[in-house]
């Protein structure tokens, strides 16, 4: 048996933005930077420092010793193994090297320069070293400061110069959106892709690229939605003779078939010719209110399936009566073709649902939504019809979506727009519970 392994705690969204990455990037690198610098700077001055004092206290001493080979007083900040001299230096000035260490005197920053004496002693001098010290800690205080507002100019810079390159990205994502929406109108527009002379970074390329792409998607979109239109409007002149010169035809079996024939080119050519409609986006609705369960009570009688209407809660919306018909009735069409009995329809607010008892819809329909003169499995229909419902329920602003049931079957979910408090308002305005 397998465990889940438990995940750490998520980073908020924020941390993701390029941003966000960027301005990490630049932090961590002006550290380094600044890090390194103060570093290098620390340890020269530090080394010119204490070399400089380390002069002082050696020339010293040399002065020091002649004086104490010839029998002079040595000055004051000079002996032989004076108090407080480091013992290490002792060692040395003993074993006949001059050298010097900085230590503490009184709590008091020295520079020693010890030497050989006679009788195994060490002569010495002391040399004040907090000059140095105060000089050093003040460099680094310094370059501490400098370096907090050098990165701090730096990061509200490159925040500056990147945030500039990311209003435009996120500018371009949602042109893109757009026009994945439908929107084919949609472009970035990047005024460093209308001049063509100025030199173009990446972001303008790819906002470029990307108007290029819609205008050759919409003029082939456009293209297509003129020829469908075209062949449907063309289509309907000799439909309509044919329709009158089938009816003149005598009663018989092959009249019944050329009539049938007839009657589903006149639906297919009207289907695209809607379809048409809906691409060109030219359809208009006519808002009222209406209730809901009478208008699914209407679609139910005029499919002729006999389906069940079941209403849990009813509502007053504002919709167009016909084109919610429309959808309604495509959706039992489409049940009756494809489905089984019992096909239900509930009503339940603003959400009405379509469900029958057949094999369900098939995978790409769920998962893409409905496409043209594509029926897997059935050569029953072209697929329109519910590629009509989807469109006809955008121009109301409503949501249909397509799922099956667990325990089986088709199930369509239209919903509707709707506001309880507008409604509820209406309601106490008429005087009606």
């Amino acid at each position: 048996m397998s465990h889940a392994q438990p995940r750490g705690p998520r980073l908020p969204a924020w941390t993701a933005t390029l941003t966000w990455k960027a301005a990490l990037f630049i932090a961590v690198m002006c550290c380094a930077l600044a890090a390194l610098l103060g570093a290098l700077v620390h340890v020269s001055v530090t080394n010119q420092t204490v070399g400089q004092a380390r002069e002082r206290a050696l020339t010293r001493l040399e002065d020091v010793t002649k004086a104490y080979e010839a029998g002079d007083r040595m000055g004051p900040g000079a002996g032989v193994d004076p108090p407080g001299l480091p013992a290490r230096l002792r060692e040395l000035a003993v074993g006949g090297e001059r050298a010097t260490m900085v230590g503490l005197l009184d709590s008091r920053p020295t520079m020693w320069a010890a030497g050989p004496a006679n009788g195994g002693r060490a002569i010495a001098v002391e040399v004040d070293y907090a000059q140095g010290v105060r000089t050093i800690d003040g460099l680094d205080r310094a370059i501490l400061g400098s370096s907090v507002l050098a990165i701090g100019a730096t990061l509200l810079v490159g925040a500056f110069a990147v945030t500039r390159v990311t209003r435009r990205l996120h500018q371009t994502a949602t042109v893109a959106r757009r026009i994945s929406a439908g929107d084919l109108d949609a472009r970035v527009h990047d005024p460093r892709t209308q001049e063509p002379q100025r030199h173009q970074d990446e972001v303008a390329a790819v906002a470029g690229a990307l108007d290029t792409m819609a205008s050759s998607l919409q003029g082939k979109l456009q293209s297509e939605q003129r020829f469908t239109a075209d062949v449907a409007h063309e289509l309907r002149t000799p439909l309509t003779g044919l329709h009158a010169a089938a009816e003149l035809l005598p009663p018989g079996r092959p009249t019944e078939l050329v009539r049938d024939r007839v009657a589903a080119l006149r639906t297919l050519t009207e289907d695209l010719l809607e379809i048409s409609r809906l691409d060109a986006k030219s359809e208009r609705v006519e808002l009222d209110d209406h209730h809901l369960a009478p208008l699914a009570e209407r679609a139910v009688r005029g499919s002729g399936l006999g389906a069940e209407l079941v209403v849990v809660r009813d509502v007053c919306v504002l919709t167009d009566r016909r084109r919610l018909e429309r959808v309604l009735g495509n959706l039992l069409s489409n049940a009756g073709k494809y489905g089984r009995q019992p096909v239900v329809v509930t009503v339940d607010g603003p959400v009405v649902s379509v469900r029958d008892h057949g094999d369900g819809y098939p995978d790409y329909l769920v998962e893409h939504g409905p496409q043209r003169f594509r029926t897997e499995g059935t050569s029953k229909g072209h697929g329109l019809g519910l590629t009509i419902a989807l469109g006809q329920a955008a121009v109301l602003g409503a949501s249909l979506t397509f799922a099956n049931a667990a325990d089986g079957g088709a199930v369509a979910t239209l919903t509707l727009p709707y506001e309880e408090s507008a409604a509820t308002g209406a309601k106490g305005a008429d005087g009606t519970a």
